[in-house]
């Protein structure tokens, strides 16, 4: 009785694990399938996204041609080293270290914001420097801060105007 026992248990040890390689390769099989199918649909994807790239880029070439200048091309960019300054708050002192990139619409520009540096960074440390905590501490604080400062900065500039600018770091503490 015990032979059978033993017996029957090994058969059914057996078929417990022909039971799990079946269960492992259909897994297999599945994720390979669904790997198979995102690398095909990723391919069309990057395709389609390469064919409407060259359409664009064509399509600029015929708008340089015509004289006319392509809205998505990026100006000359000048970058603004990293600064700390303090800002008001009621609950103790807090921080800002920040870092910009000015977006212009020339190279001439360029030329002029490199000679008025001094004036802008004067302009920018004291227009955050009465910034409170609460106006910086949300997007919709640091979208008016931008707008703020384009508006400041563009009074400075005679010659020519920046396009945008980009924080590229923007620590509060």
């Amino acid at each position: 009785m015990a032979e059978k026992k033993g017996a029957s248990e090994g058969e059914s040890g057996k078929s417990g694990s022909k039971k799990m390689i079946i269960i492992g390769a259909v897994t297999l099989v599945l994720v390979a399938g669904g790997a198979a199918a995102g690398y095909l649909m990723g391919s069309k994807s990057a395709a389609k996204h390469a064919t409407k790239a060259t359409a664009a880029q064509k399509s600029q070439g015929k708008s340089e041609a015509e004289g006319q200048k392509p809205q998505s091309l990026v100006g000359p960019m000048v970058n603004i080293d990293p600064f700390i300054v303090n800002i008001l708050d009621d609950q103790g002192t807090h921080y800002l270290k920040a870092a910009m990139t000015l977006e212009t619409g020339s190279k001439a520009t360029v030329a002029e914001i490199k000679v008025r540096m001094p004036e802008i960074k004067d302009a920018i440390l004291l227009l955050i420097g009465n910034k409170t905590f609460k106006d910086l501490s949300d997007l919709q604080g640091k979208l008016q801060l931008r707008v703020e400062l384009m508006a400041r900065l563009n009074k400075i500039l005679k010659e020519g105007k920046i396009k945008n600018i980009y924080f590229t770091d923007f620590v509060i503490q």
